[in-house]
Protein backbone atom coordinates (compact mmCIF):
# COMPACT_ATOMS: atom_id res chain seq x y z
CA UNK A 1 0.00 0.00 0.00
CA UNK A 2 0.67 3.60 -0.87
CA UNK A 3 0.42 6.76 0.82
CA UNK A 4 -0.83 9.72 -0.65
CA UNK A 5 0.93 12.72 1.70
CA UNK A 6 -1.13 15.97 1.78
CA UNK A 7 -4.42 13.82 0.79
CA UNK A 8 -4.45 12.07 3.59
CA UNK A 9 -6.87 11.57 6.89
CA UNK A 10 -5.96 14.15 9.94
CA UNK A 11 -4.87 11.65 12.02
CA UNK A 12 -3.09 10.20 9.20
CA UNK A 13 -0.83 13.00 8.17
CA UNK A 14 0.50 13.06 11.97
CA UNK A 15 1.04 9.56 12.05
CA UNK A 16 3.54 9.48 8.72
CA UNK A 17 5.06 12.92 10.08
CA UNK A 18 6.09 10.72 13.11
CA UNK A 19 7.22 8.13 11.23
CA UNK A 20 9.48 9.88 9.42
CA UNK A 21 11.25 11.58 12.33
CA UNK A 22 11.40 7.61 13.80
CA UNK A 23 13.11 7.07 10.52
CA UNK A 24 16.05 9.72 10.66
CA UNK A 25 16.04 8.40 14.69
CA UNK A 26 16.85 5.40 13.79
CA UNK A 27 19.05 6.83 11.13
CA UNK A 28 21.06 8.20 13.91
CA UNK A 29 20.89 5.11 15.77
CA UNK A 30 23.04 2.87 13.33
CA UNK A 31 25.93 4.69 12.12
CA UNK A 32 25.99 5.39 8.56
CA UNK A 33 28.98 2.92 7.06
CA UNK A 34 30.09 0.58 3.89
CA UNK A 35 30.17 -2.83 3.58
CA UNK A 36 33.41 -5.11 3.37
CA UNK A 37 33.78 -4.14 -0.53
CA UNK A 38 33.49 -0.41 0.18
CA UNK A 39 29.89 0.05 -1.44
CA UNK A 40 27.78 2.38 0.52
CA UNK A 41 24.69 0.21 1.60
CA UNK A 42 21.52 0.79 0.58
CA UNK A 43 19.56 2.25 3.91
CA UNK A 44 22.33 4.59 4.10
CA UNK A 45 22.72 5.55 0.98
CA UNK A 46 20.33 9.25 0.46
CA UNK A 47 17.82 9.24 -1.97
CA UNK A 48 19.26 10.90 -5.10
CA UNK A 49 17.21 14.01 -5.31
CA UNK A 50 16.61 13.97 -9.30
CA UNK A 51 14.19 10.85 -8.35
CA UNK A 52 11.12 11.61 -8.44
CA UNK A 53 7.77 9.77 -8.41
CA UNK A 54 5.75 9.23 -12.15
CA UNK A 55 2.31 10.22 -11.84
CA UNK A 56 1.10 6.92 -11.27
CA UNK A 57 2.06 3.72 -8.51
CA UNK A 58 1.55 0.31 -8.46
CA UNK A 59 -0.85 0.76 -5.13
CA UNK A 60 -3.03 3.92 -5.92
CA UNK A 61 -1.11 5.67 -3.29
CA UNK A 62 -3.09 3.44 -0.40
CA UNK A 63 -1.76 3.57 3.09
CA UNK A 64 1.08 0.77 4.08
CA UNK A 65 2.84 -0.30 7.48
CA UNK A 66 5.26 2.47 8.89
CA UNK A 67 6.69 -0.25 11.49
CA UNK A 68 10.30 0.16 11.50
CA UNK A 69 13.12 -2.60 11.34
CA UNK A 70 14.21 -3.38 14.85
CA UNK A 71 17.84 -1.16 15.58
CA UNK A 72 19.71 -5.22 16.46
CA UNK A 73 20.81 -6.95 12.98
CA UNK A 74 18.89 -9.79 12.31
CA UNK A 75 19.29 -13.67 13.39
CA UNK A 76 20.60 -15.45 10.58
CA UNK A 77 19.67 -18.37 11.54
CA UNK A 78 16.25 -19.74 12.61
CA UNK A 79 15.84 -19.86 16.30
CA UNK A 80 12.65 -19.59 18.95
CA UNK A 81 11.21 -16.43 19.51
CA UNK A 82 8.00 -14.33 20.37
CA UNK A 83 5.26 -15.47 17.30
CA UNK A 84 2.96 -13.50 15.79
CA UNK A 85 2.38 -10.08 16.95
CA UNK A 86 5.65 -10.24 18.53
CA UNK A 87 9.23 -8.63 17.84
CA UNK A 88 12.51 -9.95 18.63
CA UNK A 89 14.19 -12.82 16.07
CA UNK A 90 10.74 -13.45 14.37
CA UNK A 91 11.12 -9.97 12.76
CA UNK A 92 13.69 -11.14 10.49
CA UNK A 93 11.61 -14.56 9.37
CA UNK A 94 9.89 -14.71 6.71
CA UNK A 95 7.10 -16.98 5.81
CA UNK A 96 8.26 -20.18 3.95
CA UNK A 97 5.98 -19.97 0.88
CA UNK A 98 6.43 -16.11 0.74
CA UNK A 99 10.01 -16.11 0.93
CA UNK A 100 10.12 -18.84 -1.69
CA UNK A 101 8.02 -16.47 -4.00
CA UNK A 102 10.32 -13.18 -3.79
CA UNK A 103 13.28 -16.05 -4.44
CA UNK A 104 11.47 -17.35 -7.69
CA UNK A 105 10.67 -13.89 -8.60
CA UNK A 106 14.22 -12.93 -8.46
CA UNK A 107 15.47 -15.87 -10.42
CA UNK A 108 12.89 -15.69 -13.46
CA UNK A 109 13.23 -11.63 -13.50
CA UNK A 110 17.20 -13.02 -13.71
CA UNK A 111 16.75 -14.65 -16.94
CA UNK A 112 14.16 -12.32 -18.25
CA UNK A 113 15.56 -9.06 -17.38
CA UNK A 114 19.08 -9.57 -16.28
CA UNK A 115 20.05 -6.15 -16.57
CA UNK A 116 17.71 -5.54 -13.99
CA UNK A 117 19.68 -6.86 -11.08
CA UNK A 118 16.42 -7.30 -8.93
CA UNK A 119 17.53 -8.71 -5.51
CA UNK A 120 14.54 -10.50 -3.59
CA UNK A 121 14.74 -8.71 -0.35
CA UNK A 122 13.65 -5.58 -2.55
CA UNK A 123 10.42 -7.84 -2.66
CA UNK A 124 10.79 -8.69 0.92
CA UNK A 125 10.97 -4.96 2.46
CA UNK A 126 8.07 -3.78 0.04
CA UNK A 127 6.15 -7.01 1.13
CA UNK A 128 6.62 -6.24 4.77
CA UNK A 129 5.36 -2.42 4.03
CA UNK A 130 2.75 -3.18 1.93
CA UNK A 131 1.00 -6.31 3.91
CA UNK A 132 3.24 -8.04 6.43
CA UNK A 133 4.46 -10.28 4.40
CA UNK A 134 0.94 -11.71 3.23
CA UNK A 135 -0.22 -11.32 7.00
CA UNK A 136 2.64 -13.52 8.18
CA UNK A 137 2.51 -15.49 6.12
CA UNK A 138 -1.55 -16.38 5.97
CA UNK A 139 -1.08 -17.96 2.56
CA UNK A 140 -2.69 -22.04 1.15
CA UNK A 141 0.17 -24.43 -0.49
CA UNK A 142 -0.45 -22.92 -3.82
CA UNK A 143 0.74 -18.91 -2.56
CA UNK A 144 -3.06 -17.94 -2.54
CA UNK A 145 -3.86 -15.65 0.67
CA UNK A 146 -6.51 -17.29 2.86
CA UNK A 147 -8.41 -14.14 3.19
CA UNK A 148 -8.20 -11.50 0.55
CA UNK A 149 -6.08 -8.58 1.81
CA UNK A 150 -7.76 -5.39 0.64
CA UNK A 151 -6.74 -1.74 1.03
CA UNK A 152 -9.55 0.99 2.15
CA UNK A 153 -11.81 2.00 -0.37
CA UNK A 154 -9.89 4.96 -2.86
CA UNK A 155 -12.66 7.43 -2.63
CA UNK A 156 -10.76 10.53 -2.33
CA UNK A 157 -12.17 10.58 1.40
CA UNK A 158 -7.85 11.06 2.91
CA UNK A 159 -6.84 9.18 -0.33
CA UNK A 160 -6.88 9.35 -3.41
CA UNK A 161 -9.87 8.68 -5.87
CA UNK A 162 -9.92 6.24 -7.95
CA UNK A 163 -13.05 4.92 -9.35
CA UNK A 164 -13.91 1.66 -10.05
CA UNK A 165 -11.63 0.06 -12.98
CA UNK A 166 -12.38 -3.94 -12.86
CA UNK A 167 -16.31 -3.86 -11.73
CA UNK A 168 -15.27 -4.91 -8.59
CA UNK A 169 -13.85 -8.15 -9.51
CA UNK A 170 -10.67 -7.91 -7.61
CA UNK A 171 -11.70 -5.65 -4.69
CA UNK A 172 -15.64 -6.54 -4.79
CA UNK A 173 -16.50 -2.94 -4.85
CA UNK A 174 -18.15 -1.67 -8.50
CA UNK A 175 -17.72 1.64 -7.33
CA UNK A 176 -14.18 3.14 -6.60
CA UNK A 177 -11.14 0.69 -6.30
CA UNK A 178 -8.95 -0.64 -3.49
CA UNK A 179 -5.38 -2.25 -3.45
CA UNK A 180 -5.50 -5.64 -3.40
CA UNK A 181 -3.56 -8.98 -2.34
CA UNK A 182 0.16 -9.06 -0.94
CA UNK A 183 1.86 -6.75 -2.69
CA UNK A 184 -1.00 -4.26 -2.20
CA UNK A 185 -1.81 -3.49 -6.50
CA UNK A 186 -4.56 -1.64 -7.66
CA UNK A 187 -6.89 -3.13 -10.47
CA UNK A 188 -6.13 -1.01 -12.96
CA UNK A 189 -2.49 -1.52 -12.63
CA UNK A 190 -3.02 -5.16 -12.56
CA UNK A 191 -4.78 -5.26 -15.51
CA UNK A 192 -1.36 -4.88 -17.45
CA UNK A 193 1.13 -5.64 -14.63
CA UNK A 194 -0.22 -8.95 -13.55
CA UNK A 195 1.97 -11.61 -13.79
CA UNK A 196 1.19 -16.47 -13.37
CA UNK A 197 4.11 -16.74 -11.02
CA UNK A 198 2.87 -20.55 -9.92
CA UNK A 199 2.07 -21.30 -13.91
CA UNK A 200 -1.31 -22.31 -13.05
CA UNK A 201 -2.87 -20.58 -15.99
CA UNK A 202 -4.11 -17.65 -13.92
CA UNK A 203 -2.68 -14.02 -12.92
CA UNK A 204 -4.08 -13.40 -9.14
CA UNK A 205 -3.14 -10.57 -7.15
CA UNK A 206 -4.08 -12.81 -4.00
CA UNK A 207 -1.39 -15.32 -5.21
CA UNK A 208 1.80 -14.54 -3.46
CA UNK A 209 3.64 -15.80 -6.47
CA UNK A 210 1.77 -14.00 -9.25
CA UNK A 211 2.07 -10.83 -7.48
CA UNK A 212 5.71 -10.85 -6.38
CA UNK A 213 6.74 -11.82 -10.08
CA UNK A 214 4.28 -8.82 -10.87
CA UNK A 215 6.78 -6.76 -8.76
CA UNK A 216 9.79 -7.40 -10.36
CA UNK A 217 8.11 -6.63 -13.34
CA UNK A 218 6.66 -3.31 -11.86
CA UNK A 219 10.21 -2.51 -10.62
CA UNK A 220 12.25 -3.67 -13.44
CA UNK A 221 10.26 -1.40 -15.89
CA UNK A 222 12.02 1.23 -18.29
CA UNK A 223 15.90 -0.38 -18.26
CA UNK A 224 16.53 -0.10 -14.76
CA UNK A 225 19.27 -1.32 -13.38
CA UNK A 226 18.49 -1.60 -9.43
CA UNK A 227 22.16 -1.91 -8.37
CA UNK A 228 22.39 1.80 -9.68
CA UNK A 229 20.95 3.47 -6.46
CA UNK A 230 19.03 6.11 -8.27
CA UNK A 231 17.71 3.75 -10.61
CA UNK A 232 16.52 1.86 -6.97
CA UNK A 233 15.00 5.16 -6.12
CA UNK A 234 13.10 5.81 -9.21
CA UNK A 235 11.91 1.94 -8.76
CA UNK A 236 10.43 2.24 -5.32
CA UNK A 237 8.88 5.22 -5.85
CA UNK A 238 7.25 4.14 -8.94
CA UNK A 239 5.30 1.76 -6.63
CA UNK A 240 4.69 4.23 -3.94
CA UNK A 241 4.61 8.41 -4.68
CA UNK A 242 6.10 8.85 -1.07
CA UNK A 243 9.76 10.52 0.38
CA UNK A 244 8.80 8.23 3.44
CA UNK A 245 7.94 5.28 1.81
CA UNK A 246 11.10 4.98 0.02
CA UNK A 247 13.23 5.56 3.20
CA UNK A 248 11.27 2.58 5.43
CA UNK A 249 11.36 0.55 2.56
CA UNK A 250 15.04 0.90 1.94
CA UNK A 251 15.63 0.49 5.69
CA UNK A 252 14.05 -2.79 5.25
CA UNK A 253 15.85 -3.89 2.42
CA UNK A 254 19.00 -2.94 4.00
CA UNK A 255 17.91 -5.09 7.26
CA UNK A 256 16.77 -8.48 4.82
CA UNK A 257 20.32 -7.80 3.41
CA UNK A 258 22.14 -8.63 6.23
CA UNK A 259 20.22 -12.25 7.19
CA UNK A 260 16.83 -13.48 7.09
CA UNK A 261 15.77 -17.10 7.79
CA UNK A 262 11.97 -18.96 6.88
CA UNK A 263 9.65 -19.59 9.37
CA UNK A 264 6.56 -21.55 8.97
CA UNK A 265 4.02 -20.08 7.33
CA UNK A 266 1.28 -18.05 9.33
CA UNK A 267 4.04 -17.62 12.30
CA UNK A 268 5.66 -14.46 10.97
CA UNK A 269 5.34 -10.81 13.09
CA UNK A 270 2.25 -9.17 12.31
CA UNK A 271 3.03 -5.06 12.02
CA UNK A 272 1.12 -3.00 14.17
CA UNK A 273 1.09 0.61 12.17
CA UNK A 274 -0.02 2.04 9.28
CA UNK A 275 0.37 5.39 7.41
CA UNK A 276 -3.38 5.72 8.13
CA UNK A 277 -3.35 5.28 11.90
CA UNK A 278 -5.88 2.61 10.91
CA UNK A 279 -5.90 -1.18 12.25
CA UNK A 280 -4.76 -2.82 9.15
CA UNK A 281 -6.44 -3.63 5.73
CA UNK A 282 -9.57 -5.33 5.95
CA UNK A 283 -9.25 -9.15 5.14
CA UNK A 284 -12.71 -9.66 3.05
CA UNK A 285 -13.64 -7.70 -0.15
CA UNK A 286 -16.50 -5.60 0.48
CA UNK A 287 -19.21 -4.48 -2.00
CA UNK A 288 -21.07 -0.88 -2.56
CA UNK A 289 -23.89 -0.05 0.48
CA UNK A 290 -21.61 -2.03 2.99
CA UNK A 291 -19.05 -0.73 5.27
CA UNK A 292 -15.76 0.43 2.84
CA UNK A 293 -12.87 -0.76 3.69
CA UNK A 294 -10.57 0.70 6.14
CA UNK A 295 -13.31 2.19 7.98
CA UNK A 296 -13.69 2.19 11.80
CA UNK A 297 -15.74 -0.97 12.00
CA UNK A 298 -13.90 -3.90 13.76
CA UNK A 299 -12.98 -7.00 11.65
CA UNK A 300 -10.99 -9.98 12.24
CA UNK A 301 -8.11 -8.06 12.37
CA UNK A 302 -9.28 -4.64 13.93
CA UNK A 303 -9.26 -4.18 17.97
CA UNK A 304 -12.93 -4.18 19.29
CA UNK A 305 -14.51 -0.87 20.80
CA UNK A 306 -14.80 -1.19 24.08
CA UNK A 307 -18.30 -1.93 25.49
CA UNK A 308 -19.97 1.24 26.57
CA UNK A 309 -20.43 1.98 30.53
CA UNK A 310 -23.54 1.26 31.49
CA UNK A 311 -25.20 4.59 33.55
CA UNK A 312 -24.06 4.80 37.25
CA UNK A 313 -25.36 6.91 40.25
CA UNK A 314 -25.41 10.72 40.51
CA UNK A 315 -21.92 11.76 41.16
CA UNK A 316 -20.38 8.41 40.04
CA UNK A 317 -18.74 10.08 37.03
CA UNK A 318 -20.84 8.76 33.92
CA UNK A 319 -23.40 9.73 31.94
CA UNK A 320 -26.40 7.89 29.86
CA UNK A 321 -24.60 8.02 26.81
CA UNK A 322 -27.46 9.41 23.90
CA UNK A 323 -29.21 7.19 21.41
CA UNK A 324 -27.28 7.24 17.88
CA UNK A 325 -28.71 9.56 15.14
CA UNK A 326 -28.40 7.08 12.57
CA UNK A 327 -29.93 3.45 13.01
CA UNK A 328 -27.26 1.00 13.34
CA UNK A 329 -27.04 -0.93 9.65
CA UNK A 330 -27.82 2.27 7.68
CA UNK A 331 -25.33 2.13 4.95
CA UNK A 332 -23.18 5.39 5.10
CA UNK A 333 -23.62 7.59 1.95
CA UNK A 334 -20.64 8.17 -0.48
CA UNK A 335 -18.80 11.06 -0.01
CA UNK A 336 -19.32 14.09 -1.92
CA UNK A 337 -16.10 14.84 -4.10
CA UNK A 338 -15.82 17.27 -6.78
CA UNK A 339 -15.44 16.49 -10.34
CA UNK A 340 -11.41 14.94 -11.40
CA UNK A 341 -9.64 15.97 -14.17
CA UNK A 342 -10.68 12.50 -15.63
CA UNK A 343 -14.19 13.11 -15.39
CA UNK A 344 -14.00 15.53 -17.16
CA UNK A 345 -12.50 13.82 -20.13
CA UNK A 346 -15.24 13.07 -23.37
CA UNK A 347 -12.51 12.11 -26.16
CA UNK A 348 -8.97 11.31 -26.89
CA UNK A 349 -7.39 13.23 -29.81
CA UNK A 350 -4.01 12.57 -31.79
CA UNK A 351 -1.62 14.91 -30.68
CA UNK A 352 0.81 14.97 -34.01
CA UNK A 353 2.03 11.52 -34.02
CA UNK A 354 4.06 10.89 -37.18
CA UNK A 355 4.01 7.54 -38.99
CA UNK A 356 5.63 4.63 -37.27
CA UNK A 357 7.99 2.67 -38.92
CA UNK A 358 11.12 0.64 -38.03
CA UNK A 359 12.80 -2.18 -39.04
CA UNK A 360 12.85 -5.70 -36.74
CA UNK A 361 15.02 -5.06 -33.84
CA UNK A 362 15.11 -1.33 -34.54
CA UNK A 363 13.54 1.25 -32.20
CA UNK A 364 11.25 3.56 -33.45
CA UNK A 365 12.11 6.93 -34.36
CA UNK A 366 8.90 8.21 -33.30
CA UNK A 367 6.50 8.43 -30.01
CA UNK A 368 2.82 8.66 -29.91
CA UNK A 369 1.35 11.35 -28.50
CA UNK A 370 -2.20 11.53 -27.48
CA UNK A 371 -4.23 14.77 -25.87
CA UNK A 372 -7.59 14.56 -23.43
CA UNK A 373 -9.93 16.80 -24.48
CA UNK A 374 -13.24 17.97 -23.17
CA UNK A 375 -16.95 17.85 -25.25
CA UNK A 376 -15.29 21.55 -25.77
CA UNK A 377 -12.34 20.48 -27.14
CA UNK A 378 -10.21 21.99 -24.08
CA UNK A 379 -7.06 20.29 -23.06
CA UNK A 380 -7.57 18.35 -20.04
CA UNK A 381 -4.08 17.77 -17.62
CA UNK A 382 -3.44 15.29 -15.16
CA UNK A 383 -4.75 12.43 -16.67
CA UNK A 384 -3.34 9.12 -16.99
CA UNK A 385 -3.52 7.81 -20.51
CA UNK A 386 -2.69 4.10 -21.12
CA UNK A 387 -1.18 2.68 -24.12
CA UNK A 388 -1.36 -0.77 -25.15
CA UNK A 389 0.55 -2.94 -27.71
CA UNK A 390 -2.43 -5.15 -29.05
CA UNK A 391 -2.53 -8.20 -31.17
CA UNK A 392 0.14 -11.13 -31.93
CA UNK A 393 3.04 -9.31 -31.96
CA UNK A 394 6.79 -9.03 -30.38
CA UNK A 395 6.84 -5.51 -30.62
CA UNK A 396 7.08 -3.95 -27.00
CA UNK A 397 7.43 -0.07 -25.21
CA UNK A 398 11.55 0.28 -24.16
CA UNK A 399 12.07 -1.80 -21.33
CA UNK A 400 10.37 -4.83 -22.72
CA UNK A 401 6.65 -4.05 -21.48
CA UNK A 402 3.12 -4.11 -23.57
CA UNK A 403 1.12 -1.48 -21.45
CA UNK A 404 2.19 1.96 -20.41
CA UNK A 405 0.64 4.24 -18.40
CA UNK A 406 1.33 8.22 -18.62
CA UNK A 407 -0.15 11.18 -17.41
CA UNK A 408 -1.14 14.31 -19.33
CA UNK A 409 0.52 17.60 -19.19
CA UNK A 410 -0.05 21.04 -18.82
CA UNK A 411 -1.03 20.67 -22.88
CA UNK A 412 -3.06 17.66 -22.09
CA UNK A 413 -0.95 15.23 -23.33
CA UNK A 414 0.53 12.19 -23.12
CA UNK A 415 3.05 10.87 -24.38
CA UNK A 416 4.14 7.49 -25.03
CA UNK A 417 7.53 5.07 -24.07
CA UNK A 418 9.18 4.49 -27.18
CA UNK A 419 8.61 1.65 -29.22
CA UNK A 420 11.16 -1.52 -29.73
CA UNK A 421 10.12 -3.45 -32.87
CA UNK A 422 10.51 -7.40 -32.67
CA UNK A 423 11.19 -9.44 -34.89
CA UNK A 424 7.67 -10.42 -36.30
CA UNK A 425 7.01 -8.21 -39.78
CA UNK A 426 3.58 -6.49 -40.67
CA UNK A 427 0.93 -3.82 -38.76
CA UNK A 428 1.01 -3.34 -34.81
CA UNK A 429 -1.76 -1.59 -32.91
CA UNK A 430 -1.09 0.67 -29.83
CA UNK A 431 -4.81 1.28 -28.36
CA UNK A 432 -4.80 4.74 -26.62
CA UNK A 433 -7.31 4.43 -23.62
CA UNK A 434 -8.29 6.95 -20.53
CA UNK A 435 -7.78 5.15 -16.89
CA UNK A 436 -10.83 5.73 -15.19
CA UNK A 437 -13.16 6.85 -17.78
CA UNK A 438 -15.08 4.70 -20.41
CA UNK A 439 -14.23 7.09 -23.46
CA UNK A 440 -13.40 5.39 -27.08
CA UNK A 441 -9.96 4.26 -27.67
CA UNK A 442 -7.96 5.65 -30.61
CA UNK A 443 -5.97 3.49 -32.10
CA UNK A 444 -2.93 3.93 -33.94
CA UNK A 445 -0.82 2.17 -36.38
CA UNK A 446 2.77 1.09 -36.54
CA UNK A 447 4.72 -1.02 -38.85
CA UNK A 448 7.68 -3.56 -38.46
CA UNK A 449 9.09 -3.96 -41.95
CA UNK A 450 11.95 -6.34 -42.56
CA UNK A 451 15.73 -5.90 -41.54
CA UNK A 452 17.69 -4.37 -44.83
CA UNK A 453 20.65 -3.41 -46.41
CA UNK A 454 21.82 -1.03 -48.73
CA UNK A 455 25.64 -1.43 -49.11
CA UNK A 456 27.23 -4.78 -49.43
CA UNK A 457 30.77 -5.24 -49.97
CA UNK A 458 33.46 -7.85 -49.76
CA UNK A 459 36.02 -7.81 -47.04
CA UNK A 460 38.95 -9.38 -48.91
CA UNK A 461 40.07 -8.40 -52.12
CA UNK A 462 41.95 -12.13 -53.19
CA UNK A 463 41.20 -13.11 -56.58
CA UNK A 464 38.78 -15.89 -56.50
CA UNK A 465 40.09 -18.51 -58.76
CA UNK A 466 40.20 -22.71 -59.15
CA UNK A 467 41.18 -25.40 -61.32
CA UNK A 468 38.71 -27.31 -63.04
CA UNK A 469 37.19 -30.12 -61.24
CA UNK A 470 38.69 -28.72 -57.62
CA UNK A 471 37.76 -26.41 -54.90
CA UNK A 472 37.95 -22.54 -54.56
CA UNK A 473 40.54 -21.75 -51.48
CA UNK A 474 39.15 -18.64 -50.19
CA UNK A 475 35.32 -18.56 -49.13
CA UNK A 476 33.64 -15.58 -50.40
CA UNK A 477 32.67 -13.45 -47.09
CA UNK A 478 30.62 -9.77 -47.62
CA UNK A 479 29.44 -7.09 -45.01
CA UNK A 480 25.84 -5.63 -44.90
CA UNK A 481 25.65 -2.31 -43.92
CA UNK A 482 22.36 0.32 -43.87
CA UNK A 483 23.11 4.27 -43.90
CA UNK A 484 26.48 3.22 -42.82
CA UNK A 485 25.60 1.20 -39.93
CA UNK A 486 25.92 -2.27 -39.33
CA UNK A 487 23.44 -4.33 -40.81
CA UNK A 488 22.58 -7.21 -38.76
CA UNK A 489 19.74 -9.85 -39.10
CA UNK A 490 19.01 -9.06 -42.32
CA UNK A 491 18.43 -11.79 -44.88
CA UNK A 492 20.45 -12.33 -48.18
CA UNK A 493 20.46 -14.89 -51.43
CA UNK A 494 23.67 -15.97 -53.29
CA UNK A 495 22.86 -17.08 -56.75
CA UNK A 496 25.62 -18.04 -59.65
CA UNK A 497 24.17 -16.74 -62.45
CA UNK A 498 24.04 -17.20 -66.15
CA UNK A 499 25.40 -13.72 -66.95
CA UNK A 500 25.36 -10.08 -65.74
CA UNK A 501 22.23 -9.75 -68.01
CA UNK A 502 20.51 -12.39 -67.06
CA UNK A 503 19.73 -13.20 -62.97
CA UNK A 504 18.61 -16.90 -63.56
CA UNK A 505 20.99 -19.93 -62.30
CA UNK A 506 23.64 -20.76 -64.09
CA UNK A 507 23.56 -24.70 -65.21
CA UNK A 508 27.30 -25.08 -65.10
CA UNK A 509 30.49 -23.27 -63.85
CA UNK A 510 31.17 -23.29 -59.91
CA UNK A 511 28.26 -24.41 -57.53
CA UNK A 512 27.80 -25.01 -53.98
CA UNK A 513 27.02 -28.27 -52.06
CA UNK A 514 24.18 -28.89 -49.85
CA UNK A 515 23.87 -31.14 -46.92
CA UNK A 516 23.83 -34.23 -49.03
CA UNK A 517 26.40 -33.43 -51.12
CA UNK A 518 24.37 -32.20 -53.76
CA UNK A 519 24.90 -29.55 -56.46
CA UNK A 520 23.48 -26.08 -55.83
CA UNK A 521 23.73 -22.71 -57.18
CA UNK A 522 21.03 -20.36 -55.53
CA UNK A 523 21.24 -20.03 -51.96
CA UNK A 524 18.59 -18.90 -49.38
CA UNK A 525 17.53 -18.27 -46.00
CA UNK A 526 20.89 -16.18 -45.68
CA UNK A 527 21.33 -13.82 -42.83
CA UNK A 528 23.98 -11.40 -42.37
CA UNK A 529 25.41 -12.23 -38.11
CA UNK A 530 25.99 -9.54 -35.38
CA UNK A 531 28.57 -8.00 -37.06
CA UNK A 532 26.79 -7.82 -40.50
CA UNK A 533 28.75 -10.60 -41.78
CA UNK A 534 27.51 -13.28 -44.19
CA UNK A 535 30.50 -16.21 -44.71
CA UNK A 536 29.34 -18.24 -48.00
CA UNK A 537 29.68 -21.74 -48.20
CA UNK A 538 32.62 -23.37 -49.90
CA UNK A 539 32.42 -23.26 -53.52
CA UNK A 540 33.63 -25.92 -56.08
CA UNK A 541 34.44 -25.77 -59.94
CA UNK A 542 33.09 -28.73 -62.11
CA UNK A 543 35.00 -28.99 -65.53
CA UNK A 544 33.95 -25.80 -67.45
CA UNK A 545 36.41 -23.16 -67.50
CA UNK A 546 35.81 -19.68 -67.81
CA UNK A 547 34.57 -16.61 -65.42
CA UNK A 548 31.40 -16.75 -64.02
CA UNK A 549 29.32 -13.97 -61.72
CA UNK A 550 28.39 -14.83 -58.16
CA UNK A 551 25.78 -12.37 -56.88
CA UNK A 552 24.45 -11.27 -53.41
CA UNK A 553 21.59 -9.59 -52.58
CA UNK A 554 19.92 -8.46 -49.34
CA UNK A 555 16.93 -7.21 -48.27
CA UNK A 556 16.61 -3.68 -48.89
CA UNK A 557 18.48 -3.43 -52.60
CA UNK A 558 21.45 -3.69 -51.67
CA UNK A 559 23.41 -6.22 -54.44
CA UNK A 560 26.94 -7.08 -55.33
CA UNK A 561 28.46 -9.18 -58.19
CA UNK A 562 31.84 -11.20 -57.37
CA UNK A 563 34.02 -12.66 -60.32
CA UNK A 564 34.94 -16.42 -60.06
CA UNK A 565 37.60 -17.73 -62.63
CA UNK A 566 37.83 -21.32 -63.09
CA UNK A 567 41.42 -22.23 -65.04
CA UNK A 568 43.50 -24.98 -66.07
CA UNK A 569 46.78 -24.47 -64.49
CA UNK A 570 49.45 -23.22 -66.65
CA UNK A 571 52.53 -25.55 -67.57
CA UNK A 572 55.77 -24.73 -68.22
CA UNK A 573 57.13 -24.97 -72.13
CA UNK A 574 59.26 -28.00 -72.06
CA UNK A 575 63.57 -27.06 -71.97
CA UNK A 576 65.43 -27.10 -75.60
CA UNK A 577 66.61 -30.72 -76.49
CA UNK A 578 70.39 -31.32 -75.95
CA UNK A 579 72.16 -31.05 -79.25
CA UNK A 580 73.68 -34.39 -80.69
CA UNK A 581 77.22 -34.80 -79.72
CA UNK A 582 80.05 -34.58 -82.55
Amino acid sequence: MAAQFGRRLRKGAATTAVAAVAVAALSASQAPGVNDHGRQTAADATPSPEASASDGSATGNSPYYTDLPPLKSPNPSPSTGPGPGGTGVTEAGIPATVLDAYKKAETALREKKPGCNLPWQLLAAIGRVESGQARGGQVRADGTTIKPILGPQLDGNGFALIKDTDNGAYDGNSTYDSAVGPMQFIPSTWAWAGRDGNADGKKDPNNIYDAALAAGHYLCRNNRDLSDQDDLDRAILSYNQSREYLSLVMRWLEYYRKGTHEVPDGTGTLPGNRSDDGAGASPTPTTPGTTPPGSSTPGPDRPKPGKPGKPGKPGGGTTTPKPPTTPPGTPSAPPTTSPTPTDTVDHLEDAGTAKLTAMAGDAFSKRISTRAETEAGKAVAKVRVRFTIVGDTDTTFTGGESVATVATNSSGVAVAPALQAGETIGAVTVRATVVGRTVPGLDYKATVTERAADTLVRTGDTALTCAPGGEFANQVEVKATYNGAVADGVAATATLIASAGDATASDKGPYFKDADGKTVRSLTGLKTDAKGLLKLPKLYADDTTGTFLLRITTAGGAALTVELTVAAAETSSPSASASPSA
